[in-house]
């Protein structure tokens, strides 16, 4: 019993500590030089290495906060800062959006559950209308001021997390492909997909392009391949709108060279 009692106060101050470490850390950062990195890495040669290939095509970057959602708030960002500046893009975004809502309830999602979901989500797409940006400052800034209020960016990763699991199951028989172990497609919806602070992989990402036709280019740091960082885009063969960084178990924006 007193193992037991031990073993639970462990568990809740590690917890407490990463509650704390966590809420340091805004849920999305200004923007960051790439070489920052560096810091964070001092000594570790093959970091150090690949850091510096990742300068030669990426000079600024911005971290989002490692609670689990990062992918989800990366990519919402970062689309949002691109569709801000791409009108065509983001009149199909905003229509495809707006008509989200009536396909997932069609797909058995309830509607109580989403009304809130979406309505929070299109204002949010709304707030970066191409039309009504004067400036590329103020988007940004907006972006900043959005996202880092937690009922906001929190709604929008929801939402986000509802369509991505709507796809997988519109398409279960070709994502059943993609599960490891024994989850069935609805099993791992509700589990992996659907909860916050659930981390992403490439099943949440393909879904998520897929679902909103958007191709995101991950570069991916780890111990592997050298010197060198592997980039992987989802879909291939499309051009890239979205620029992720992947370290293992996290996701951050990246901003390519011009």
């Amino acid at each position: 019993m007193e193992n037991e009692n031990r073993d639970e106060m462990i568990i809740k101050q590690q917890r407490e500590i990463e509650r704390e470490i966590c809420e340091a850390i805004p849920l999305v950062s200004q923007l960051n030089e790439i070489g920052s990195l560096n810091d964070e890495y001092e000594n570790d040669e093959v970091y150090i290495n690949k850091i510096k290939d990742l300068q030669t095509k990426y000079r600024y970057m911005r971290r989002t906060r490692p609670d689990g959602n990062c992918f989800f708030r990366a990519f919402a960002f970062a689309y949002l800062e691109y569709l801000g500046k791409n009108t065509h893009d983001y009149i199909s975004f905003r229509s495809l959006a707006q008509e989200s809502k009536e396909k997932l309830i069609k797909l058995g999602f309830p509607q109580f559950t989403l009304e809130d979901f979406h309505d929070t989500f299109m204002e949010v797409v709304k707030k970066f209308d191409p039309a009504e940006i004067s400036l590329d400052k103020d988007m940004t800034e907006e972006l900043s001021l959005t996202f880092n209020e937690q009922g906001y960016s929190d709604y929008v990763v929801v939402y986000l997390r509802l369509l991505t699991s709507g796809k997988l199951q519109e398409e279960a028989d070709f994502y059943q492909h993609f599960i490891e172990g024994n989850f069935t497609i609805e099993e791992f919806r509700h589990q992996e997909v659907e909860p916050m602070y659930k981390e992403s992989d490439h099943i949440h990402i393909i879904a998520l392009c897929s679902a909103l036709d958007v191709c995101v280019r991950v570069e991916y740091m780890d111990r592997g391949d050298g010197g060198k960082i592997k980039a992987h885009d989802f879909p291939e063969g499309k051009e890239p709108k979205v620029f992720l960084l992947y370290r293992p178990g996290h996701y951050d924006i990246l901003y390519p060279n011009k």
